[in-house]
């Protein structure tokens, strides 16, 4: 198979900075980004982006900025740090976004680590972490900031003002008209586009270096899979640093010239969403567990005739809403219920949710629960679950309308191939692979084997269908002490499921039997406890309360009902658990940035726990130090409780 697949595009739309001047000179007045501020919807259109892309880029250039240089970009979604990072590319530079929420000690890394000149941030608050590691980072020339409030008595003449620099960039247009032009035609596709930091789940981030090309081939392949078009609004609101963000919020809209609409803040994106009515909508698991337990929340407060309405027609949705939406034959008592169910409870529930305007909706970054991708797909939600990692631009599989099931990741997506190695891990080959890890050829050649597939990491199989089955990252599948697979996210996917539990994670490997940490979500719990008049001070007393034990030994007695009757996770079902005296929190290092596990420094943290659940102990009492947002430490301590699950026979099969 060919790898050089056409984009799709004109010949000479290889590069995004070409692909942003084609928009603004073939449709420059349709909208391209929005922007709430003061509760009041900004809009800028493709010829007002072309402008000030092009006025920054020209700043920069007076600033000294030049090809091949780093541009660092913090904050939150906002258009002019979108505009600073095409800005970065008309010169042959390398935006490089970092998380936002980091704190500036886990800046630095990325800092010295990308040899960062500029960096463009949001506000005030990021500009005093770059201040504050300032002189750990010796390159560090220049500070742009977008918002200026908070910043009036910011003199350093290193920081600048983002809208001064485009009247720099005005002057120097004026003054060297030919300048900027000539630097995008000098742009070609192999260049590297963006740099993406891995996560760290095991060890330091490495840059990720990929290229136009890679970018705007997964761009294509997902537009032609799902018959994207300039006619669409997404919300961005996920982190700029992290590639599904970057994937359709950046390399698709300017691919396709869909509008992207930026939240006014994190706590306002659910208003947003609804406001917006995206017809195309990205969001990891977290987000769609958090939305399903806000709803079960809700009902719970609803009135008896209300709920009554709500669980039956969510049994109806169950039964035949997934055959409905993929154009599969039902009958017509069903069809008719499922309409009625579409008039009382689906549409308003996808109204409430901001999805009622949904052509397409992709979950990835970690693996859902086939459960929770049930319940939307049944309720008219087109949620399909999207495959790949930072290294493939977050582009491996795709699922096709009428190929979409919930225990797969689809099939290899336009240009791709697959191949599973004879340990299980995924392999996989196309015009999506990144370039290089920065300045770690050593980490590059590792990760390509003989015949340049990348190695992902993650154990699967495929399907008769030619569908990948992810089973878990294939470092975490082990095996129990009687040979049984262990495989820990597939069943703390299935406890996430449940609304009271936010976080799980099990452990077995080597061991006799599978036990669990859990951690509760507080918004749901705290709920259920209130309305039963069970009182609590905060998280670690209401994780105390023996009432919140049985409602979790629910929980995990339930999945254990479930792992019973398939014989391949019969052996893990749980056998004891706690529920932990904190949240798992990346300020604390447990999470990665994206909520992802850090599953060896979490068994390692809290050893005495885990010895606790493989003892007879009931008990066990653990302190442990905690970060405040304010950067104070302090110490948190509790006596937890151990439980004992219900645990049914191990059917085996037959030989």
């Amino acid at each position: 198979m060919s790898f050089g697949t056409s984009t799709g595009a004109p010949d000479e739309l290889y590069t995004f900075p070409r692909l942003l001047f084609h928009h603004a000179r073939a449709r420059g007045a349709a909208p391209a980004i929005r922007e709430k501020d003061l509760g009041i919807w900004q809009t800028w259109t493709w010829s007002d982006v072309a402008e000030r892309v092009r006025a920054l880029a020209s700043g920069l250039a007076a600033l000294g900025f030049k090809r091949g240089d780093n541009l660092a970009i913090i904050g939150d979604n906002r258009p002019h740090l979108y505009m600073m990072m095409s800005a970065a590319q008309c010169l042959g530079g390398v935006p490089v976004p970092l998380y936002q929420d980091a704190v500036a000690d886990e800046m630095l890394f990325v800092l010295q680590d990308a040899a960062i000149r500029f960096a463009a941030v949001e506000d005030q608050e990021q500009v005093d972490k770059l201040l504050d590691v300032r002189e750990q980072v010796p390159l560090l020339e220049h500070i742009v900031y977008d918002d200026p409030r908070g910043m009036r008595h910011y003199n350093q003449p290193f920081l600048h003002d983002i809208h001064a620099l485009m009247e720099m960039g005005r002057i120097h247009n004026r003054n060297h008209p030919d300048f900027l032009d000539a630097e995008v035609a000098r742009g070609q596709a192999d260049d590297v586009s963006v740099m993406l930091y891995t996560s760290g789940t095991t060890g330091k981030p490495k840059g990720v270096c990929q290229t136009h090309a890679a970018f705007i081939a997964s761009a294509h392949g997902g537009m032609r899979t799902d018959q994207l078009s300039a006619n669409g609004d997404i919300l961005s609101y996920l982190p700029m640093a992290w590639v599904g963000d970057h994937l359709f919020s950046f390399a698709q809209a300017l691919v396709a010239g869909f509008t992207i609409n930026c939240p006014e803040s994190g706590d306002t994106v659910m208003t947003d969403l609804r406001e917006i009515g995206p017809t195309y909508y990205f969001a990891p698991p977290r987000v769609f567990e958090s939305l399903l337990t806000s709803v079960m929340i809700r009902m719970e407060d609803a009135g008896a005739l209300k709920r009554k309405l709500f669980h039956y027609f969510l049994g109806v949705a169950k039964h035949c809403g997934e055959a409905i939406l993929d154009g599969k034959p039902v009958g017509l008592g069903d069809r008719l219920r499922y309409g009625l169910g579409t008039l009382l409870v689906y549409g308003p529930l996808r109204n409430v949710l901001g999805l009622s305007r949904i052509r397409v909706a992709y979950t990835a970054g970690a693996a859902i629960g086939p459960e929770l991708f049930s319940f939307y797909r049944s309720i008219g939600i087109n949620l399909k679950q999207l495959y790949g990692q930072t290294e493939t631009c977050a582009y491996v599989c795709l699922q096709p309308d009428g190929q979409v099931k919930p225990n797969t990741v689809g099939a290899p997506a336009p240009g791709v191939e697959i191949r599973i190695a004879d340990s299980g891990e995924v392999l996989v080959k196309g015009p999506m692979l990144l370039k290089e890890y920065y300045k770690r050829p050593d980490a590059t050649a590792e990760s390509l084997d003989a015949d340049g597939y990348f190695m992902t990491g993650d154990a699967g199989y495929i399907d008769a269908d030619g569908h990948l089955t992810i089973i878990d990252r294939a470092k975490d599948v082990g095996k129990l002490a009687n040979g049984a697979m262990f495989a820990p996210n597939y069943i703390e996917n299935k406890l996430k499921f449940f609304q009271h539990i936010k976080e799980a994670v099990c452990f077995g490997h080597g061991r006799d039997r599978v036990c669990a940490f859990i951690n509760i979500d507080v918004g749901a719990v705290g709920n259920w406890a209130e309305r039963r008049g069970i009182a609590y001070s905060g998280y670690t007393d209401l994780t105390s309360k023996p009432q919140v034990h049985e409602l979790i030994k629910t929980c995990v007695d339930e999945v254990n009902a479930t792992l019973a009757q398939d014989a391949m996770v019969a052996d893990s079902q749980i056998h004891r658990f706690l529920v932990l005296h904190k949240e798992l929190d990346p300020d604390d290092d447990e999470l990665t940035r994206t909520r992802k596990v850090r599953r060896n420094f979490v068994a390692k943290k809290y050893q005495v726990l885990i010895d606790a659940l493989y003892s007879d102990q009931s008990t066990q009492f653990i302190e442990t130090e905690v970060k405040f947002e304010d950067g104070r430490r302090g110490k948190v301590s509790a006596d937890l409780k151990i439980v004992d699950a219900k645990t049914l026979p191990v059917v085996k099969k037959a030989a």
